[in-house]
Parts: structure tokens; sequence; C-alpha cells
């Protein structure tokens, strides 16, 4: 009996405790991030709202509600106070695994392994999402070290950015993007569709195929000179159409965007032709270059802050190799102007830095200087949230506050629509609703 009885209460004794544990982690895991701000851009449109509450369950987004709303005792409350709360940002032109650093850095690529980059893109990783960008197009690497960059951090390894990337770029022989530029023959090689360099149509369907072999997201080729390759020309096409149609053809058979480098403007015209997603730089686009990509839906990505940097760089003796510093002094402050003309053809713009030229961290700047080239404060937000989702393609998931959508979110302290360059010192960062940052003054 006394074992009946025994047998009788343990079964009870254990369904009470896990009922308990059961009801205390539905409340735990019920919880909600309640986030006051006193301004709420939600970049679905060009209005500002006032006085709002996001409610984030997990890592989505529930609601947005008038008024100062704390929650339940269980509830989380974030309050912002003063602040203006805005999408999480997305910088579409990034190179996460260096920085540039003058003569030093044209020497790295003697020195470093693959894990000397994979180092470095994890320190620059954490950098840019403390400056408030949550997403970034990796549009280039060395050795594939973003790939597993961006694998790490989705499964919460280290801390950065969500990361889209095209893995190494795809160029031509001797083309912007070939890694053996400048070196003596002996070390030189012949770089192949494995090392990202191609020559043919074969060749080019490789590339590409090799690339999503890799790991990457997306494919980024190098349609003209560039500037800060040790090769002569800054400007120059350098894929034939053939080419381009490969590349772009086989990249959509594996649901691929490609990307697309280039300064020249017969480059540009091949690649829009051939069917690509988006420029970048477009140093030299005139009218005609704005009519095909408004009619093929061709977004631009400017890059303003490299083209400032290179262009001050330019003028300080030896801090590029010789065959770099007249492209940086020519290329480099046309940019601004080049964006300035886009913006007023019409042009679809999604932001974008080129970080990694200049320092990582200082991404923000590209707001300010989109802003003085005539773009409204309301345009350069969204040109980095809802603008830059659409070109990845993710619009349904990123790029705006609205119910349903992933919990990216950044905040500033005042009103970036009266100082946009408050955007260049974030408070508050929440990435997949988690809080990476939160720093009141």
């Amino acid at each position: 009996m006394i074992k009946t009885l025994s047998f009788m209460k343990q079964p009870i004794a254990v369904l009470a405790l896990t009922s308990i544990l059961f009801f205390a982690f539905m409340s735990i895991s019920q919880a909600d991030t309640y986030i006051y701000a006193s301004k709420l851009i939600t970049a679905e449109n060009s209005k500002a709202h006032s006085n709002k509450t996001v409610i984030v369950k997990n890592n989505k987004i529930v609601s947005i509600k008038d008024g100062k709303l704390t929650g339940e005792e269980s509830d989380t409350f974030v309050d912002l106070t003063g602040y203006t709360l805005m999408p999480g940002f997305m910088d579409m032109h990034v190179h996460l695994s260096f920085q540039n650093e003058g003569p030093s850095g044209y020497m790295k690529r003697f020195t470093n392994n693959e894990a000397d980059y994979t180092i470095e893109a994890v320190r620059y990783a954490e950098i840019t999402l403390n400056a408030g960008f949550t997403t970034v197009r990796n549009v280039g690497d060395i050795y594939n070290e973003t790939v597993a960059l961006r694998n790490a951090i989705n499964k919460g390894k280290v801390v950065g950015p969500r990361i889209y990337t095209a893995a190494k770029a795809i160029a031509t022989t001797g083309g912007h993007a070939d890694p053996s530029n400048s070196y003596s023959k002996r070390l030189m090689g012949k770089p192949g569709p494995v090392e990202g360099v191609v020559n043919g149509v074969a060749q080019a369907r490789e590339a590409v195929r090799q690339r999503y072999k890799d790991g990457a997201d997306l494919i980024k080729i190098t349609a003209t000179g560039g500037v800060l390759s040790v090769a002569k020309n800054g400007q120059n096409p350098q894929f034939m159409d053939d080419e381009l149609t490969a590349i772009v053809q086989t990249a959509k058979d594996y649901e691929m965007t490609v990307s697309v480098h280039a300064h020249g403007k017969e480059g540009m015209k091949r690649a829009i032709l051939a069917g690509v997603d988006s420029i970048e730089h477009g140093t030299y686009m005139d009218n005609e270059i704005f009519k095909l990509m408004r009619k093929h839906d061709v977004y631009y990505v400017p890059t303003i802050l490299a083209g400032n940097f290179v262009a001050e760089k330019a003028k300080i003796d030896g801090y590029f190799p010789d065959i770099v510093r007249p492209k940086a002094a020519a290329i480099g402050p046309v940019i601004q102007s080049t964006f300035a003309k886009a913006h007023e053809n019409g042009v679809m713009i999604a932001f974008g830095t080129d970080s990694g030229v200049s320092a990582h961290g200082d991404n923000g700047q590209e707001f300010a200087l989109m802003v003085e080239a005539g773009m409204s404060e309301m345009d350069a937000i969204r040109s980095a949230t809802l603008n830059a989702a659409k070109l990845l393609k993710v619009e349904d998931t990123l790029g705006t506050i609205e119910a349903g959508k992933l919990a990216d979110l950044v905040a500033v302290k005042g009103d970036p629509l009266e100082n946009i360059s408050l955007l260049q010192n974030i408070n508050f960062v929440m990435k997949d609703g988690k809080v990476y940052k939160h720093h009141t003054n």
C-alpha cells in the first residue's frame, strides 16, 4: 500500500513541477519589450510620428501604439524620451575584412593569411553594428572569410550585423579585382574562376557557380577599372557583353543578385543592359545611364564617403602607390556631384559607403554627404532602410518598422530630420530583438 501511495504521489509531484516550470517558461518567453520614443520614423513613407511605443516579442515587431506604454511587470521597458527611433540601418557596400591603411595596407597582400583577415573582420563587424548598421552587404573579400563571419554571427558566436556577402568578387585578367595585379611573374601565377578571375563565357558561368558553392549570397563583379587596385586605368570597361550576360543569367538561375563596381560609362552601360541589379560608385554616369537605370530598375549605390576619402588621401605624398594616386585624385571628387545628378534624375538610390576604404564605424557620415548634395534627410534615411531592403529583396522582413517584421531598431538623441549629422552617433541598437547598445546621455 505504501508503494502504491508512493507511486501515485510521484507522478502528481512531477506533473505539478512540470506545470510550474512550463508556466514559468511561458511567462519568460511571452515577455515583451516596450520601446517608447518621442519620435518614430517607420520609413514606410516620408512621415514622422510622435510619442509612439513599439512592442517587440522575441525577434519581431508585434505592434506600434500611441503614447508611452510600459507593459506588464514581466515586460522590459526602454524609455527613449527625447530620442528618434528608426529601422536598423543597412549599408549596401562594405568590406569588413580590411581597412585602408595607406602604404602598409598594400603589403598585407603578402603577409596576411585567411585567419588574419577573418580576425580583422570580426572586429570590424562589431564596430559596424555599434554604428547602427544592423544589416550590410559585403561586396568582396579575400578568401571567402565573410562567409564564415556571416555564419558565425547567425549562430551567435560573434557579434555583428546581418551579412549578405558576395565572397570574392569576380574580375577579368588584370581587372580591378584580380588579386595578382602588380605581382612579379614568379608570384603572379594564373588565377582562374575559383579565385574570381574569368575570361570568356564558360569561365564566367563557372565563377558564379563557384560562389554559390562557396556559400555567397550574391555576385559582385568589377565591370570597369578601379581606384585602389594597382593597375593603370580606373574606368575602362573590363567585361565583354557575352561575359556579362553569362554572369547575370547564371546568377539568376541560382537566385542571386548582381552588384557591379563601375566608374566608366561604357562598363556601366554594358552591365545595365545585361540585367544587373545595382551599380556601385557610378562616377561617370550621364543622362543616358540615368535613363537606362530608370528603365531597367537598377539601383545606384553611391559611396560618396569613399570618394571623398581617397580624394583627400591623394593629396598626401606617399599615401598611395604612384599608379593609384592620379586615379584617386581624378575619380574621388566626382562621386558626390554624380550622386546629386542621379538623385535629380530619379534614379533609385540605396545607401552604401565602401567602408574598408574609409574607416569602419564612420558609415553614418554618408548621410550628411547625401543631404549636402541635395537629398532630403528623410530620403537619406529611407535609402538606408526601405530602399536597401528592396535591393536585397528582403523588404518583407526588413527595412521598415511594421508589425511582423524583424526587430532591427536604432535610435539617436534628438531629431535627425533637423540635424542629419546626429546619425554619426547612434545611442541605441537592437538587432533581431536583442539590444546590443544602449547609451543614453
